[in-house]
């Protein structure tokens, strides 16, 4: 590593550490890189440009972040937890497990785990903590832990910025992390069901099983969203981003014309909300790209590659490397970040040691997602503080059992590839 890359990391650390947002900080970094080699700024961005315009795949970014924000502002979420408290809510720690599967589908229509915790998870902990039935701290718990299951069932936005540095399929991206999400989601409520028996959690009052096909049937709308997704994509009638523009045309269809939930001044404030939160990604993906441009030119990835050549190292021995590395940035730097930054780091060794990367790709989020709820920086504990109330303290306390429960689930999917690749390579996929 040249002076010059060590000057552009330290500057990106120090603003960091200072609380600079991080797309600033990768920025300042590597103007001051370019401007210590003397390279121009122009051919630079002229080059990064012609990157983003041949990169579509990117305008699927803002048109999930709109499903997600029409799913939040119309009624349709609380249709959801509706059908999910009369599927699951029957059994013992019954609140725990129905925020479990409204997040798993709910994760089918965002793509988001911010989105997630922010709006369906906010409602069923105020569920939760209503008459005293559950302790605040672990209803906040449980909402963070579950809503890391949103960005691996698809559609999946930190995929979608997988598959932007890995040149990946992201259909079969999309594929792969179907069953990985829903053994998190068994992982997770077997946890709530071993917490609630150990601490005496009431059994909630079962819904009527008379009342079940009725509320089925007010939700079967919104149920069907990821079913249309997926069937466009894999079905060859729509690219993935052109399944994001199906979702967002669906969710608005669905909340202002099917259950008239939203109006003109609801449609205006969540694009508003969308324009914004598309604008900050999009800030951190030229950052990241700028920065990525610099790794190439430092040779980096190749440097890497030809030290895995000279050392007895696994693919085993690897990924548990990588799922350590990311674990541990995940709890101070955001997922964003480590996919767009540090991931391109690691796939010229994943490529060297023939490691399918749609199997890279999945075990990779599932660790940036894990990352959101590790203290102390966990994003997804601020974002349930700032919504619920929460004490921090007390859901840090709650947190563990379920990221040791995830955890276990990673390393399933580690070792055992066929749990994220059996679904891609039963329609076709041959890597």
């Amino acid at each position: 590593m040249s002076g010059a890359f060590l000057t552009c990391l330290a500057i990106v650390f120090v603003l960091s550490a200072f609380g600079a947002p991080i797309a600033l900080a990768m920025i300042a970094g590597a103007v001051a890189y370019l401007g210590l080699i003397g390279q121009d700024l122009a051919l630079v961005g002229e080059q990064m440009m012609q990157g983003l315009y041949t990169s579509f795949i990117l305008l699927a970014v803002p048109l999930f972040i709109v499903a997600a924000n029409i799913m939040n502002a119309g009624t349709i979420s609380d249709r959801l937890l509706n059908f999910c408290v009369a599927a699951v809510g029957r059994f013992r720690g019954g609140l725990g497990h129905v925020n479990v599967v409204a997040s798993l589908i709910f994760s089918g229509m965002s793509g988001s785990a911010i989105a997630d915790a922010a709006g369906i998870g906010k409602i069923i902990t105020q569920m939760m903590v209503k008459d005293g039935r559950y302790p605040l701290g672990f209803a906040a718990a449980i909402t963070a832990a579950s809503a890391t299951i949103g960005p691996i069932i698809p559609p999946s936005i930190p995929m979608v910025m997988y598959a932007l540095v890995s040149d990946t399929s992201i259909g079969f991206l999309f594929l792969g992390g179907i069953v990985p999400g829903l053994l998190m989601a068994a992982v997770l409520m077997i946890m709530v069901a071993r917490i609630s028996k150990k601490r005496g959690f009431a059994v909630q009052a079962p819904t009527p099983l008379r009342d079940l096909p009725r509320l089925t049937l007010n939700a079967f709308p919104a149920l069907m969203m990821p079913v249309i997704l997926l069937f466009g994509i894999y079905g060859g009638a729509t690219t993935p981003t052109e399944a994001a523009a199906v979702a967002a045309s669906y969710a608005f269809i669905l909340a202002a014309l099917f259950y008239r939930a939203i109006d003109l001044g609801t449609t205006y404030r969540i694009l508003a909300d969308s324009a914004r939160s598309s604008s900050a990604v999009g800030l951190i993906i030229g950052g990241a790209l700028i920065f990525n441009y610099i790794v190439a030119t430092e040779n980096i990835p190749n440097t890497v590659a030809a030290y895995l050549r000279t050392v007895d190292l696994t693919p085993w021995m690897f990924l548990l490397l990588v799922n350590a590395m990311l674990l541990l940035l995940g709890a101070i730097l955001d997922a964003t970040t480590i996919l767009l930054v540090i991931v391109p780091l690691f796939l010229p060794a994943a490529r060297e040691l023939e490691i399918d990367l749609v199997h890279f790709g999945v075990i990779v989020v599932v660790n940036t997602m894990i990352g959101l709820i590790t203290p102390p920086y966990g994003v997804l504990l601020f974002v349930i503080n700032a919504t619920t109330g929460a004490p921090l303290r007390e859901m840090i306390a709650e947190i563990w059992p379920f990221m040791l429960a995830l955890i276990v689930a990673l390393l399933a999917m580690t070792f055992i590839p066929d749990i994220v690749l059996w679904l891609p390579r039963l329609l076709g996929y041959v890597g």
